[in-house]
């Protein structure tokens, strides 16, 4: 039979055993919690990085087709008003006044296609 010492002992390295098991336990945990926060981390920011592309994409095609409708306005506004003082100067106002809004067009489409481009990143 055991003795109150042996049952003493036996108790003594069963709590150390259970002390280091729980010991391990939380360390493990803790380990364990910081991957996930890490890859929480990652996420959050792809997903940051995803949002900053939609709103690069979406303000920049936005800006500029406003700014370039306001430079087309503007443009066949001061050529008409040159018209109307020199009516024979049509034709030679005719081909600046369309390479010129080709030109404003132009910069919008190359926006587009930016755009476009940082959709497909998203």
């Amino acid at each position: 039979m055991m003795n109150s010492k042996t049952i003493s002992k036996t108790g003594k390295v069963l709590f150390i055993l259970a002390a280091v098991i729980t010991f391990l336990g939380f360390l493990a945990g803790n380990v364990l919690a910081a991957e996930e926060v890490q890859a929480a981390a990652q996420a959050a920011s792809g997903q940051l990085r995803e949002f900053g592309l939609a709103i690069g994409a979406g303000l920049g095609l936005g800006l500029a087709a406003a700014f370039g409708a306001l430079s087309q306005g503007k443009a066949v506004s001061s050529a008409m008003e040159g018209l109307s003082r020199n009516p024979q100067a049509s034709d030679k106002m005719f081909l600046p006044l369309i390479l010129g809004l080709v030109f404003i067009e132009s910069l919008v489409i190359y926006t587009l296609v930016i755009a476009f481009f940082l959709q497909g990143k998203i």
